[in-house]
């Protein structure tokens, strides 16, 4: 059990380096552009390796936040259907839609890891700024090892297992002393 509970607190650790690495390319691609509207503004011409040089971070950027919605349970859910099926045929649908997460982010880590291989080519940004393809390329494969590790946190990770109302209480009720990111099961672990 506590070899799940560390691997749980490394999902949730992962997680937050996705958020940080989603933010910075988000602030990047806008720094990017506002330096290509600001020259524009300034001097009437256009830079040309603003909009090439933007678009590079959007894989990460969908890619990370796939996995982002995985770890806070904000993926395609079939409510309605679980709700109205007796109890024992939720969990097997349950189970069945993580062995199907599961089968994805495999599928995901075996054709991105050749994609990252087979991904020789340069992207020209300009003359001056050239960027291997494998750049972009590599969000694939981490993506499926993240979509992986987020597994970890097995029924949690489904809507239909989650009480919306003691989220929400917890939400307005927690402590301020409390670790950024930690989840119900490291309270109740701690304790």
């Amino acid at each position: 059990m506590a070899l799940l509970t560390q691997a749980r607190r490394l999902s949730d650790a992962v997680n937050q380096v996705a958020i940080v690495i989603c933010v910075a390319c988000i602030l990047g691609m806008l720094a990017i552009s506002f330096t290509g509207f600001l020259y524009t503004l300034f001097t009437g011409g256009a830079l040309s390796w603003t909009y090439s040089l933007a678009r590079l971070f959007l894989p990460w950027i969908g890619m990370l936040s796939s996995t982002i919605a995985l770890h806070a349970g904000e993926h395609v859910a079939m409510t309605l259907l679980m709700r109205i099926l007796p109890e024992s045929l939720v969990k097997v649908a349950a189970a069945l839609t993580l062995l199907i997460i599961a089968f994805f982010a495999l599928l995901v880590i075996w054709y991105g890891w050749g994609f990252f291989q087979n991904a020789t080519q340069t992207y020209m940004v300009s003359d001056a700024i050239q960027i291997s393809r494998q750049w972009t390329a590599a969000a694939v494969p981490i993506a499926g090892v993240i979509f992986l590790l987020h597994l970890v946190h097995g029924f949690s990770l489904l809507e239909h297992f989650i009480d919306e109302s003691v989220v929400i209480e917890e939400a307005l009720h927690s402590d301020d002393n409390e670790e950024p990111g930690s989840t119900a099961q490291d309270k109740e672990s701690r304790s």
